[in-house]
């Protein structure tokens, strides 16, 4: 086991009321937004390029990059976006992250702000998540009385203002598009690109949409330096996570560690296997992420390693699970999960999704058939980048990647119902005696 970091991301977390100003004040906070704001957007840019920041909601595109498509002039109003509807199915960092060190966060965003010439920022959070909207109001409010938000920003001439946006409950919302139109008070679907948000984003004018965890490291990178940073992690993938570790294993929970950190070092930090019952298979970055065995124990959970074995980094939702599970039922609960959020845009997700549900809900109940399994791949494939967005990847992952792995399990589930010719015989022959 690797020697355990000193926590940074959630340094504050066990601290008496974490999420007060108070508290976070008197733990260097709001220290990197006075050094930020005597700094330009553009060096801030660089900054966060320089110390290979990537986005932490599941595609790990480098953040200073994508600061750096936003225009440079102010002809129209540049906005940020935070997405914070967090909705994958394992993946449970950013609400305790906006729970225990709301500040952080918003802390991040008038760094980030900055850095793009916004002056307003939007908070979009899951609907159902009412505590931590309620935690992150009380943060702005605070932050605003204390002037870190609001006009003239410690006596910069900067102003920002925050709105923290209740979401409607849908998955779909947390594709980026899609956000900014249930933002803009429509249905939440995903749009055509181009135009890219950077572009015509949130009311057609120049938009980033960044991850809650993304956002919460800036002010760390703006104090520490890239140097400091890039101890930590890769050399392509640096900096600390959030790992969400749920399932079969005695301590579940959230977990900090450099990127690059084995599913054998986080399963030492937290216990191990619950009651020493040997591991089966293991998402690394959630529901929406390739499968993994025993076999990857080994593999480096950053954005590299995990894409040469043949999955995603994902989110880091870490979901373990030991030998009592069946893939395929396993498989079937994902599936019902992602045909109920299908928005319904686009065929091959709408049709597909559905097709796939009563399929695997059939043979999990005994009554599919060998070439099920040829069909499930065969609608899998129709899929599989012939969706709108990321959503219908994301529903076919654990199908094809259980069956790569786990196919005996699955023709398990069609000869339990349907013997051979050659064992049905006997029984017909004495029938008719």
């Amino acid at each position: 086991m690797a020697d355990p970091i000193t926590p940074v991301l959630t340094k504050r977390w066990l601290s008496p009321n974490s999420w007060r100003l108070e508290t976070y004040e008197r733990l260097e906070g709001y220290t990197a937004l006075r050094k930020a704001l005597r700094g330009t957007p553009e060096q801030l840019v660089q900054l966060v390029k320089d110390a290979g920041l990537r986005g932490r909601g599941g595609a790990g595109f480098p953040a200073g990059v994508k600061w750096s498509f936003m225009p440079a002039n102010e002809d129209k109003p540049h906005y940020l976006v935070i997405n914070a509807d967090e909705g994958e199915p394992g993946t449970c960092k950013d609400i305790p992250l906006m729970m225990a060190d709301p500040h952080s966060l918003i802390e991040g965003c008038v760094i980030a702000a900055y850095a793009m010439r916004s002056h307003h920022c939007f908070i979009y959070v899951r609907g159902e998540a009412l505590h931590c909207i309620r935690r992150l109001d009380g943060a702005v409010r605070e932050a605003y009385a204390a002037g870190y938000l609001g006009r003239d920003i410690l006596g910069t001439g900067y102003d920002l203002d925050i709105t923290v946006h209740a979401g409607a409950g849908a998955y779909i919302c947390g594709e980026e598009t899609a956000l900014l139109d249930s933002l803009e008070g429509r249905r939440g679907q995903p749009r055509l690109k181009p135009p890219f948000p950077a572009a015509a984003g949130l009311y057609a004018a120049p938009t980033t949409v960044n991850n809650v965890e993304t956002i919460a490291s800036v002010p760390y990178i703006v104090n520490g330096g890239a140097d400091w940073f890039r101890e930590m992690g890769t050399e392509k993938s640096p900096g600390p996570k959030i790992y969400s570790i749920s399932g079969h294993v005695e301590r579940p929970g959230q977990y900090e560690a450099p990127l690059g950190t084995t599913l054998r070092e986080l399963l030492e930090l937290c216990g191990g296997m619950k009651d020493g019952i040997p591991l089966k298979f293991w998402t690394p970055g959630g529901s929406s992420t390739p499968l993994f065995t025993a076999e990857h124990l080994d593999v480096p959970l950053d954005f590299e390693g995990a894409a040469e074995a043949g999955s995603m980094l994902g989110t880091t939702a870490v979901q373990v699970f030991n030998e009592t599970v069946s893939v395929p039922w396993a498989v079937m609960k994902w599936t019902q999960f992602y045909e109920h959020e299908s928005c319904g845009k686009c065929t091959p997700c709408r049709e597909g999704t559905y097709w796939l549900a009563q399929i695997l809900e059939r043979m999990v109940a005994g009554r599919g058939t060998e070439e099920d399994i040829d069909t499930l791949l065969d609608v899998c494939d129709n899929i599989l980048g012939r969706s709108f967005c990321a959503l219908g990847d994301g529903a076919v992952s654990p199908i094809t990647s259980g069956i790569e792995y786990f196919r005996d399990e699955f023709l398990a589930l069609c000869e339990k119902q349907h013997p051979s010719k050659a064992e049905r015989t006997p029984a017909l022959a004495g029938a008719n005696s």
